[in-house]
């Protein structure tokens, strides 16, 4: 079951998210996510907005949040183009507990509930990630850099 993250989550989505930094750094990936990223302050604005979602059963193993609206970091892509200028929705900060598979498949099946457009980035090195944004239907777009200037891959789809 997918729901909004509630504050009464918070200490469970930080350890959530502690998991998954050790996953990037043991698949090779030391770069996305570095230090206290996501920020605890991030996570509890992602709250409020009600724009962060948990996966659970009796118990949360996956976070993450769905912004609907223009997010800035895409207004500018490099090396390729958006498919479409419409309405999306962008899926960030996906992590889990390991305990589970498919979850990416869960998380973009219940966002195109939602919405028919999504984008998605990623760092270069998220082999994993890549390969199931591919197997999801999802197709590279060019090159967009976050707020710190790092680059991603960015991804989109169109229903």
């Amino acid at each position: 079951m997918i729901r909004n993250a509630k504050i009464e989550d918070l200490n469970e989505i930080m350890n959530i998210y502690s998991i998954a930094k050790k996953f990037l750094r043991d698949s090779g990936n030391y770069i996305q996510w570095k230090g206290n990223f996501p920020p605890k302050e991030m996570l509890e604005n992602d709250i409020k907005k009600r724009q962060l979602y948990v996966c659970e059963d009796e118990k949360i193993y996956a976070v993450f949040a769905l912004i609907f609206g223009e997010d800035p970091t895409y207004r500018v892509i490099e090396n390729g183009s958006w498919l479409d200028d419409s309405e999306y929705a962008t899926i960030h900060r996906v992590a889990s507990n390991q305990t589970k598979k498919g979850i990416m498949k869960e998380i973009i099946a219940f966002s195109q509930e939602k919405i028919n457009h999504l984008r998605i980035d990623t760092y270069v090195d998220n082999y994993i990630m890549r390969h199931l944004l591919e197997k999801y239907g999802f197709s590279e777009r060019g090159i967009i850099y976050i707020y710190d200037g790092t680059p991603r891959i960015a991804y989109e789809f169109i229903k």
